[in-house]
């Protein structure tokens, strides 16, 4: 894209001021950078994103609430992960993580496995077991 081409359409970046870094070819056809304050096919597809992201952290809720799943579930789309990546971060194999999502596993783990939990969502244990029913 040319320089003098990129977008400049209105977006969420628009409203705090931010500009993305976006590379275009200048005059002479050598790469350079400039500043884009948006466009707008990006910024709905990020706005069904985000809409997305949260209809699957109310449903988590809800399911939490319902007691079909523990609070790890809840936690972990806050958070924007996924089973693989919260394994990794906490330390533990896919199926254990997995079993932890069911409500009459999570509340027999210990102390150590909660805090693991914890640490990786940044909450206190006392917070990963009781802020969704309060």
């Amino acid at each position: 894209m040319e320089k003098d081409k990129v977008p400049q359409d209105k977006s969420n970046l628009t409203k705090n001021n931010v500009k993305e870094l976006l590379y275009a070819t200048d005059e002479n056809g050598n790469y350079t950078t400039t500043l884009s304050t948006g466009w707008e096919p990006k910024t709905i597809a990020l706005s069904n994103s985000i809409d997305e992201i949260n209809e699957r952290i109310a449903e988590s809720r809800q399911q939490v609430l319902n007691g079909e799943v523990s609070p790890i579930v809840y936690f972990m789309e806050v958070n924007k992960m996924d089973l693989t990546i919260l394994s990794s971060y906490v330390g533990l194999w896919k199926w254990r993580v997995k079993r932890h999502f069911k409500p009459e596993v999570f509340d027999k783990l210990n102390d150590k496995i909660l805090k693991k939990y914890a640490d990786t969502f940044e909450v206190s244990v006392e917070e990963l077991k009781n802020s969704i029913t309060k």
